[in-house]
């Protein structure tokens, strides 16, 4: 029994005042005070998701990946030492400061400080976010994803396949490379692209309402500087999402609408149409990685590329048809599903 879920994140930052607005007033966290150098952000029951430190740096400082309970974390350090794998128990102090009842910290092939944890503290107390939004899909799938440059993306994925549990959803290779894992029904929880760095790639929230996420980009839209990548859908999840610059260098992808998968029976595959359907400008590329990228988007269009919107419970309200063409083309869709 490996990792579950992805469960806190350790940010680095210059200037705590930056994130304490950027966290509330656009992404819609709720701020908890830590001390004078900390801060810390909730998104839903867990007392902390995100931990701020002005240390000075930048990027993130710690990944906490969550397992089931004590004897899940017990099995995880005895496979660890049986691998030569080195590993530290968290101290009491350390679980006290990340509001887990117990820990253990390693370091992936690439030095990214990985803390992997039971029992983190819930509280009663609602969350309150920072700007009126719906709230955070959370839970089980834990906070969301994380997607981190890398140079040798083979060692990651062996890391994290074979120590930790993870589990390859799918890949691309254009208009750049990289591969996507998933341990819970989340289409991934982790993903690694081949850039010849290592860093952070980005960070990606999903909210319960579509208008939160376009109130989100109607407030990053009037900072200039602040969109990364515009509104767009990707073919992988299927989420529909945009990303901006946090104040500590690296993105956050906010979002809605990403499908669940069934882990069990979920086949890995590439993905040779790219990976966004429309939209998603990324300014961070290359000028001919942007162009590429905009002739798959432009491919998908004329092949007609379409995917369903996923929706919740009670995230939807089915409109009557009304055009006799797209009537017969439902017509069609149900007579012909229903010979199969």
């Amino acid at each position: 029994m490996g990792v579950q879920a992805l469960g806190y994140l350790g940010i680095r930052a210059k200037d705590l005042g930056d994130w304490a607005s950027y966290g509330t007033g656009l992404l819609g966290l709720q701020r908890t005070d830590k001390s004078r150098s900390t801060l810390a952000f909730r998104m839903d029951d867990r007392k902390q998701r995100l931990i701020v430190d002005a240390d000075g740096g930048e990027g993130i400082s710690y990944f906490g990946w969550e397992v089931a309970d004590a004897a899940a974390l017990d099995a995880l350090a005895a496979k660890l030492e049986a691998r030569g794998i080195t590993f530290a128990r968290g101290s009491r102090a350390l679980a006290y400061e990340r509001r887990v009842t117990d820990l253990i910290v390693l370091n992936d092939p690439l030095g990214n400080r990985v803390e992997v944890f039971h029992g983190a503290e819930t509280t009663t107390e609602p969350f309150i976010p920072g700007r009126s939004i719906s709230g955070f899909r959370t839970g089980p799938l834990g906070l969301g994803h994380v997607v981190l440059h890398v140079e040798r993306v083979e060692e990651m994925m062996a890391f994290y396949q074979d120590v930790l549990g993870f589990h390859l959803s799918d890949y691309y290779t254009h208009p750049f490379e990289a591969y996507f894992l998933h341990v819970n029904p989340r289409h991934h929880s982790i993903a690694f692209v081949r850039s010849g760095k290592n860093a952070v790639h980005h960070l990606m929230m999903e909210l319960f309402n579509l208008d939160d996420v376009g109130q989100g980009y109607d407030i990053a839209q009037s900072e200039e500087g602040r969109i990364a990548t515009t509104l767009g859908r990707h073919t992988s999840d299927y989420l529909t999402s945009f990303y901006t610059w946090t104040p500590s260098a690296f993105m956050v992808e906010y979002g809605w609408g990403a499908r669940s998968i069934d882990p069990d029976s979920w086949a890995a595959k590439e993905r040779p149409e790219g990976p966004s359907m429309w939209g998603h400008d990324r300014t961070w590329l290359p000028q001919e990685a942007q162009d590429n990228a905009r002739k798959l988007r432009m491919g998908l269009a004329q092949q007609g590329y379409r995917k369903p919107v996923q929706v919740i419970e009670g995230n939807y309200q089915l409109a009557p048809g009304v055009c006799p063409w797209w009537d017969s083309l439902r017509q069609a869709g149900s007579e012909a599903a229903a010979v199969g």
